[in-house]
This record gives C-alpha cells, sequence and structure tokens, in this order.
C-alpha cells in the first residue's frame, strides 16, 4: 500500500468520511488549506491547465512559475511533487478514466526526478464537495484507491476533497475552493482563481467537450504548450441544437453539478460549442497533423509558435 499517511500505509477505504475519521490531522489540514485567501495569479507567470489536463514542470523551468487549474466542482485537482527534485505535476480529473490517468501524472513527476536520489514523492488532491450524485465522493475514493496501486510510495499531505471542500450557501452545497496553484519554485499548493485560461482556451475545451481523454499540455524541455492533435466528427447538429436551448438546460444537462457551477460556465459552453461549429473539420487545425504549439514571449504572453 504505498499510499502513506503519516509515513504510514492505510487499508482500502469505504468513504471519506472514514478515511477522515480515522486520520483528523487530514481534516484540519484542509480546514486550515481552504481558509487561505484566494490568489489571483498573475498570467505572466502562468501555465493554466483545463479540464482533462496535467502539466509538469522543475522549478529550473524559466517560463513557467505556477501551474494553476480551476472551475472545478465535482472535479478533482490533482498536485503531485517530488521534494528532493521539486518536478511537479497538477492535473485537472473528472473522472473519465481515473485508473489509467493517475499513473500517467506518477510517472511525468518521477521522469522529471531520475537524477535525484533523495526526496519523496508528495499529494495534494483539492475539489468535489457533497453534491446529490455523489460524484464527487466517488472520484475522490478511484483517485485515493489508484494512488495505493502505484509502486512507488506517495504521502498523501493536503487532502481538501468532498465533505472537507463543503460549503452550504442558501441551503444548497458548493465547493469552498474551485481552483488552485502551486508554486513551482517552492512547492507551495494555494487557493487560486485565474483571468486568464489560455492559450488556445476554446481549442482545449472543444477537445475535452468531444471526448478528448487525458493529455499532457506541456513540454518542459522546450517551454512549449503543446496542443493536439485531436479530431471530432464533422456531424455537429447535435452541437446546434445545444446554442438553441436556454441557461437552464444547459446547465441541466452539461453540468454533473448545475447548482454549483461558477457564474460563467453557460457562456464557457456556449463558446466551447460556438468554436466547434466554425472549425467542423479538426484537421484543418493541425496542419501537416502536427499539434499547437505556444512558446511564452519576452511580454510574458503564450504565442503561437512555428513548426520547425
Amino acid at each position: 500500500m504505498p499510499l502513506l499517511i503519516q509515513n504510514r500505509g492505510f487499508d482500502r477505504i469505504s468513504s471519506t468520511a472514514e478515511l477522515f475519521d480515522k486520520n483528523p490531522h487530514l481534516q484540519e489540514n484542509a480546514r486550515t488549506f481552504r481558509s487561505k485567501p484566494l490568489v489571483d495569479v498573475d498570467p505572466k507567470c502562468l501555465l493554466y491547465v483545463q479540464q482533462r489536463e496535467f502539466a509538469a514542470t522543475t522549478p529550473a523551468d524559466n517560463c513557467v512559475s505556477v501551474i494553476g487549474s480551476d472551475d472545478a466542482t465535482t472535479c478533482h485537482l490533482v498536485v503531485l511533487r517530488h521534494t528532493g527534485s521539486g518536478a511537479v505535476c497538477l492535473a485537472h480529473c473528472d473522472g473519465s478514466s481515473t485508473w489509467s490517468e493517475v499513473p500517467l501524472l506518477v510517472k511525468a513527476v518521477t521522469s522529471l526526478s531520475t537524477v535525484c536520489k533523495e526526496g519523496r514523492l508528495e499529494l495534494h488532491l483539492v475539489g468535489g464537495f457533497n453534491d446529490d450524485s455523489k460524484t464527487s465522493h466517488k472520484l475522490s475514493l478511484n483517485i485515493l484507491a489508484a494512488f495505493q496501486k502505484q509502486k512507488e510510495d506517495i504521502h498523501l499531505e493536503t487532502c481538501c476533497i468532498t465533505e472537507m471542500n463543503d460549503i452550504v450557501v442558501d441551503g444548497r452545497h458548493k465547493p469552498v475552493l474551485y481552483g488552485i496553484g502551486v508554486n513551482v519554485k517552492t512547492g507551495e499548493v494555494f487557493p487560486a482563481s485565474f483571468t486568464y485560461k489560455g492559450p488556445a482556451e476554446e481549442l482545449r475545451s472543444a477537445r475535452t467537450f468531444t471526448g478528448g481523454q487525458m493529455a499532457d499540455i506541456y513540454d518542459s524541455s522546450k517551454g512549449l504548450v503543446k496542443i493536439g492533435p485531436c479530431k471530432w466528427s464533422p456531424n455537429l447538429d447535435n452541437a446546434t441544437k445545444w446554442l438553441s436551448q436556454n441557461d437552464d438546460t444547459i446547465l441541466k444537462y452539461l453540468s454533473t453539478s448545475p447548482m454549483a457551477e461558477p457564474p460563467h460556465f453557460v457562456q464557457h459552453m456556449k463558446s466551447t460549442i460556438q468554436f466547434l461549429l466554425e472549425h467542423p473539420d479538426s484537421d484543418s487545425l493541425f496542419p501537416g497533423g502536427q499539434p499547437q504549439l505556444y512558446h511564452r514571449t519576452e511580454r510574458g504572453d503564450w504565442e503561437r509558435a512555428s513548426q520547425s
């Protein structure tokens, strides 16, 4: 059982409540974490991770100081870091394929830590809430179980998930925290919000919306964000129908937690669908079948890079 709490393994649990009951310090850590001030992250140092994406890098990266993600309701944000190398990975997991995704995250960090003999892998989990359908609870258990299956020892440090990330507002359950960032240089994980969610925000959203699987979006050795190539069906009749629906209908059918979504959710869905309608041929977005690449400019913006 390589997932460790205070250097001890633990048996598979049947509920998150059981986990917190047996480990009261995790509850206390979660309360402390969720009470931290929300940091509005400067886009010029940020690598933003969307749903069903992950990114990994090291403190030597001159292009990225913070990796972050938000808009998580039932989704969970996962940070895995090696304390020796400082290599860190952040993922936005929605439960689509947890058992195949977790090994990708472990490999991303360990492959950046091969020269480092000292240190350990530390895990930070944030997200979910007490939603009616128990989607958050199921995802919490699956992520914990998947990490338990890894051969490496992994130390669970932060566990602000499901009931520990829940608040009741006007009689409705919502997440306390929707987003986090991790400081690549120091390893600090903190509550965060983001005004910028690019580059290629709509393309990346379209990839997930049309069923794309978990994707590694960053080449830390070159400082490049890489998107795609990805495919979707040119038959977008259903997408057209969604644009004609009212906001309540979009919320009801396109969200796992309609009452807990951030205010911009519906507009985000509409702009994603509009992008798909404007680009029915996904191949046209990836000339020669090559990914779209973005590099950081001297001004700190992400800019489309020419293919070498």
